[in-house]
């Protein structure tokens, strides 16, 4: 039973979104968490407020089934097959996190000291909160979908926007990592 949970390998992981890309390529359909917002919005009656709404969401139910499907497996994997919620941390990122006010790094997936009610109440919780909701909204918007839908399907396909978009999350998220998020963290 170890080898369920397990992390699988990059070589039966990767074959196996390759082999997806693939299957939905053949049928016409792509990929991308994003365009399920776009889509609840429609189911809900958006269209009537807004032409960026108003489309068949009808054709794009299969990606509402795969969205569940997602947060289904998620809560399968984590309420059963997780072995631990200990993370293997290199001991000079967990020496970094304490240094940030991260006590017990690697102990869990969620540091107590960020994903609490605590420090949702304090200006760094309200700024990485809003600001974060914000800056993922502005920004799948404008880069027309998300890192699913651009670094998976989009460069799938070889389209040039979407390795743009892609190189730009990375910038993206080193800038936040190194420049922003250390000072927003409770050790600041």
């Amino acid at each position: 039973m170890e080898w369920i949970t397990a992390p699988w390998p990059w070589y039966v992981a990767g074959p196996l979104i390759a082999f997806i890309m693939l299957f939905m390529l053949l049928f016409g359909k792509e990929f991308g968490f994003s365009s399920n917002l776009r889509t609840m919005c429609s189911i809900s009656g958006a269209g009537k407020f807004s032409d960026f709404f108003r489309f068949n969401w009808k054709n794009q139910i299969w990606n509402l089934v795969f969205a569940v499907g997602a947060i289904l497996g998620g809560f399968i994997a984590h309420k059963f097959l997780m072995p631990s919620e200990m993370i293997a941390l290199n001991p000079a990122t967990v020496s970094e996190l304490e240094g940030m006010g991260i006590a017990n790094a690697g102990e869990s997936y969620m540091p107590k000291e960020l994903f609490s009610w605590h420090f949702l109440s304090t200006w760094q919780g309200l700024v990485l909160l809003i600001g974060g909701g914000f800056f993922v909204g502005f920004g799948t918007r404008y880069a027309g979908g998300c890192t699913s839908g651009h670094a998976i399907s989009g460069l799938s396909n070889l389209q040039w926007p979407s390795l743009v978009a892609v190189i730009g999350f990375f910038i993206g998220g080193l800038l936040m990592t190194y420049f922003i998020l250390p000072h927003l963290l409770p050790g600041a």
